[in-house]
């Protein structure tokens, strides 16, 4: 692959973009479940745009060189500490998304702990198992150990008892979820407070989807329980303001009760011969735009917009989990505080059900996206939806089709080859060459480069077999073919 002998027109370069995004999913309207947050405001869409556009070439490295960056990142970090239960001294930092607040949060956490636990020497988190990956790949690659701690199986809330009896001499931070992802719940914020509190360690409350939303839901007259940094204990929050405060892609705030627990969260390094180089967040070199653009997505909403966004988002939620209980053969998930349902086959006499991953496919093609999530330790397979505001026009219709997909792949089920699942459940991750590809792919009756199939119940009820270590290993790999000139070169 070459860049064009001469450079391509505006409107050259335009469809040819235009045709890359074809076959994307639908990022407006409604219809997405998962990934992309709608807010149905198209006016305030296009002035986050224009102001994206106009601080785009700004440097956020330095903010003594564009003080109006330093403005606004005080300003949005600000507003959110007061949405959030801060004050006068809760301090924070602007970054690129949950991922990264959640790995400058456990970066502070560590570093904490080296300057007032130093006896600590292979520092480890406990974190519930409905806790988003993101702690454990912060874990992994800050060098600290990930604790798993399972959840109650009807509530899907850790318990204080579990993670008190996961807590070590070597722990240096709790985690709880407000909410989890996978079933929309809030842990019990308060109680692991206490314990935080009791054991001298650090606890981050990770806001991320639902730190934005839940006090409009509490204000709305959902029994949200408290989480934010007004809980004793709680020493740290982050919260994606791309997400539920509907800015731009790129927009996340991780917030701190005590300035000195930020402090080490930045990084500065003057051994060098170059600049004496300090950065509050992982990034050095950013852009403007994506801060830029929440500021002015948040003043251009405000709070009575806010509010209003929140009541039709609580709307859609209750409208759809009402329309669940009518859907024969399916159930929702515990009690989700927040607008995150999952949706799992009620068990029949075999003791399982309706195939959600058939579900997920008959969804697929009616023209509506909603996400599959595989089972886990005890945790049944189920759907997931990502409610928005703009959601509320679809709950009549995604029911109706809902009611019809499940009666379809109730009909249509056939599982995999019982053989094949026992042969994928024996196999050792650690033991099976580089090319995992071509030893599992054959396996799914599918061909190395051949791409995914339209449906992917198959394929699902595959990766559920497997161990994560094993799923892992497989996505990897499949990932590493994604990310290639190659692939760029075949899509042509």
């Amino acid at each position: 692959m070459r860049l064009p002998a001469t450079g391509l027109s505006r409107d050259e370069v335009l469809a040819r973009l235009a045709d890359y995004r074809s076959g994307d999913l639908a990022a407006r309207g409604g219809r997405t479940f998962a990934y992309v947050y709608d807010a149905g405001r198209p006016d305030v869409d296009e002035l986050s745009h224009e102001v994206y556009s106009s601080f785009l070439d700004v440097n956020g490295l330095d903010p003594t060189v564009f003080p109006s960056l330093l403005r606004m990142e005080n300003e949005v970090i600000g507003i959110t500490a007061e949405h959030l239960g801060g004050d006068a001294q809760t301090v924070g930092s602007f970054t690129s998304g949950g991922t990264e607040s959640i790995i400058l949060a456990v970066k502070a956490a560590r570093d904490w702990a080296r300057t007032h636990r130093p006896d600590v020497t292979e520092p480890e988190v406990v974190l519930p198992v409905t806790a988003h990956a993101a702690f454990q790949k912060a874990c992994h690659y800050l060098g600290l150990k990930s604790v798993l701690v399972d959840v109650d199986p009807e509530t899907f809330r850790v318990t204080a008892g579990a993670v008190r009896d996961a807590i070590t001499d070597s722990t240096v931070l709790l985690v709880a979820g407000a909410a989890s992802y996978a079933h929309g719940v809030v842990d019990p914020v308060e109680e692991l407070g206490q314990l935080a509190l009791g054991r001298g360690i650090p606890l981050h409350v990770d806001g991320c989807i639902g730190g934005w939303l839940l006090p409009y839901f509490r204000d709305l007259g959902v029994d949200v329980p408290p989480f934010d940094l007004s809980v004793p204990g709680v020493t740290s929050l982050s919260v994606d303001l791309h997400k539920y405060a509907y800015a731009p892609k790129g927009a996340s705030v991780v917030l701190y009760k005590d300035p000195a627990m930020r402090l080490k969260q930045f990084y500065a390094c003057a051994d060098w011969t170059g600049y004496t180089m300090i950065n509050a967040t992982v990034q050095s070199t950013k852009s403007g735009g994506p801060l830029a653009a929440a500021w002015a997505t948040l003043h251009a909403v405000g709070e009575q917009g806010y509010r209003e966004l929140a009541a039709q988002t609580l709307r859609a939620t209750q409208r759809l989990i009402a329309g669940i209980g009518d859907v024969p053969g399916l159930r929702v998930l515990g009690e989700p505080e927040m607008a995150l349902v999952a949706m799992a086959a009620v068990p029949d006499s075999s003791g399982s059900g309706v195939d959600v991953f058939e579900v997920c496919d008959e969804m697929a093609s009616r023209g509506w996206y909603v996400q599959a999530q595989l089972g886990y330790r005890g945790i049944p397979a189920s759907i997931h939806l990502t409610l928005t505001a703009s959601s509320d026009q679809h709950v009549d219709a995604l029911l109706e089709d809902l009611a019809e997909c499940v009666q379809i792949a109730r009909a249509a089920q056939t599982g995999l080859d019982p053989a094949l699942l026992e042969a994928v459940r024996s196999l050792d991750p650690d033991e099976l060459p580089d090319d995992v590809l071509g030893t599992l792919l054959p396996m799914a009756g599918l061909e190395p480069g051949a791409g995914l199939p339209e449906r992917m119940a198959g394929i699902n009820a595959l990766l559920e077999a497997m161990s994560p270590r094993l799923r892992e290993r497989l996505l990897v790999a499949f990932l590493g073919l994604l990310f290639t000139p190659a692939a760029a070169a075949e899509a042509q």
